[in-house]
């Protein structure tokens, strides 16, 4: 049995990270308003999977601001019955009055993936991934099932990295590797009838995913 992730005390582990930004990527972040690189993968007739290389210019930028500014977190987890620690640091911006000031970048991000996708985006955090030991096992994400057909839209920063998904339960059919600034945008029925993973590797430098979803 799963439930909830519990924030503890944060590691010191995101001081330590050996990251070396690339010398082509140092502008400064702003994701493609034309969306020119989006290519759809329809999952089934139900369910699909928008993908967008490159989205967000600047990545390494962003991947450094948000590694030394992000409010990260440890966290652990109940799987089994066991208490584990979670295998990553989380990063939350609540939609909440009073919560943590969110990067102003964060509000273009929802404003643009509003417009194209003609929904409400009202929930902001991230994932820190330091090695390739970090990941993040089969899993739909949480959305209350008042929510028809939610989106979760995630942008990728750092080392690339495998995202899989596949049927509830079944074998992986999609596999993209998500390189720095590409954006994955999780439609139709995807959060209810299909998994999505980021499996450990041998070797990965550290890696951010950015989560935007339209949860309410």
């Amino acid at each position: 049995m799963y439930q909830a992730e519990k924030p503890v005390e944060a590691s010191g582990d995101v001081a330590s990270l050996a990251w070396q930004p690339t010398l082509f990527d140092s502008a400064a972040p702003a994701p493609d308003a034309s969306f020119n690189t989006v290519k759809r993968h329809l999952l089934d007739a139900t369910a699909w999977v928008d993908h967008a290389p490159g989205w967000m210019r600047g990545a390494d930028t962003l991947f450094a601001t948000l590694l030394e500014t992000a409010p990260w977190e440890a966290s652990q987890q109940e799987l089994y019955g066991r208490v584990v620690d979670t295998p990553r640091l989380i990063a939350r911006w609540p939609y909440q009055r009073g919560s943590v000031e969110r990067p102003p970048l964060f509000e273009q991000v929802r404003t643009l993936l509003e417009q194209r996708y003609r929904r409400p985006f009202n929930s902001v955090s991230a994932n820190l991934y330091r090695d390739g030991r970090d990941s993040v096992a089969w899993h739909g994400d949480r959305i209350p099932r008042t929510v028809h057909n939610p989106l979760v839209a995630t942008i990728s920063l750092g080392h690339s990295r495998r995202f899989l998904m596949r049927p509830r339960g079944g074998i992986t059919q999609l596999s993209l590797t998500l390189g720095p600034g590409d954006l994955v945008v999780m439609g139709g029925t995807s959060q209810r009838t299909w998994q999505h993973a980021i499996p450990k590797v041998a070797s990965a430098g550290p890696r951010i995913s950015i989560a935007v979803r339209h949860s309410l």
